[in-house]
């Protein structure tokens, strides 16, 4: 079968310049201990005309990219997390390698990042005005904090989340107080939520809750939403594609239409 080449950029751009593009959009000294962002699969001499931005890497975006003539896939969650001890044709890392497509992963640094993440989840949540930083353990500014215009209740905001995101399902804990002062972690940041507290949030949007701590969230009097790991995240892969499309012009950046949570519900 043929490759259905859409039209790419137009010349050519070293990969490691890519790599120096996000690097200002995200910088990746600014990052988690435990985590692996960075240029992880390819050569930076590398020619790319053209890039697809996804939050994952799986086998049918690599065959997305393929299909369509892109030589490099960004990626918000790292292909390569935890060392690896082979590389087999079920790897990410094996498809990458076979179709000449190289690799750059920014996770923790994006969602530190100005506009990254947070900041994109922090607007979809309803938030307007000015924000302040929530720090995690280690001291990065990993979330965002803001106040609604108008107060509501919990169960309407959990919904107007749900739509804004376009998630699969919200599940939520009522602390019975009105949602005014919300503070948000993309991702798994429900081990964050006493800091959220700490800094005077009533609500708390996160992905990955676990049973524990939606019942904890009653007694520290915390509303609590979890709104899915890949919903809380995914709104930045367009805006990362436009930031880059912005500063790198002569090279074509495309969003996945492939990549879709992984988690289904019925």
């Amino acid at each position: 079968m043929a490759k259905n080449i859409r039209k790419a950029g137009k010349s050519v751009m070293k990969a490691k310049e890519i790599y120096k593009a996000v690097d200002q959009i995200a910088p990746f000294t600014v990052h988690a201990s435990y985590d692996n962002p960075g240029f992880l699969v390819g050569d930076g001499e590398e020619d790319v005309n053209f890039a697809l931005v996804s939050l994952d890497i799986t086998p049918r975006v690599i065959e997305e990219a393929h299909m369509i003539g892109a030589q490099m896939i960004i990626s918000h969650h790292p292909v390569i997390f935890r060392p690896l001890k082979n590389i087999h044709p079920e790897n990410p890392v094996y498809g990458l390698l076979r179709r000449g497509i190289s690799a750059i992963c920014a996770h923790t640094n994006l969602d530190c990042a100005k506009d990254g993440v947070n900041d994109t989840l922090i607007r979809l949540a309803g938030v307007e005005g000015d924000t302040e930083i929530l720090y995690d353990g280690e001291g990065l500014p990993i979330g965002r904090i803001g106040e609604l215009s108008r107060a509501t209740d919990i169960h309407n905001f959990a919904i107007k989340v749900k739509h804004a995101l376009t998630a699969n399902c919200v599940r939520y804990a009522d602390a019975g107080k009105a949602v005014k002062k919300i503070a948000v972690i993309g991702g798994a940041g429900a081990d964050e939520i006493e800091k959220a507290i700490e800094a005077g949030a009533d609500t708390f949007v996160t992905g990955d809750v676990k049973y524990h701590q939606f019942l904890d969230a009653g007694n520290l009097g915390i509303n609590l939403i979890d709104a899915g790991h890949f919903a809380t995240e995914n709104p930045v892969v367009k805006v990362l594609c436009d930031k880059l499309s912005e500063v790198l012009p002569e090279v074509r950046f495309e969003v996945s239409s492939v990549h879709g949570d992984c988690i289904l519900t019925v």
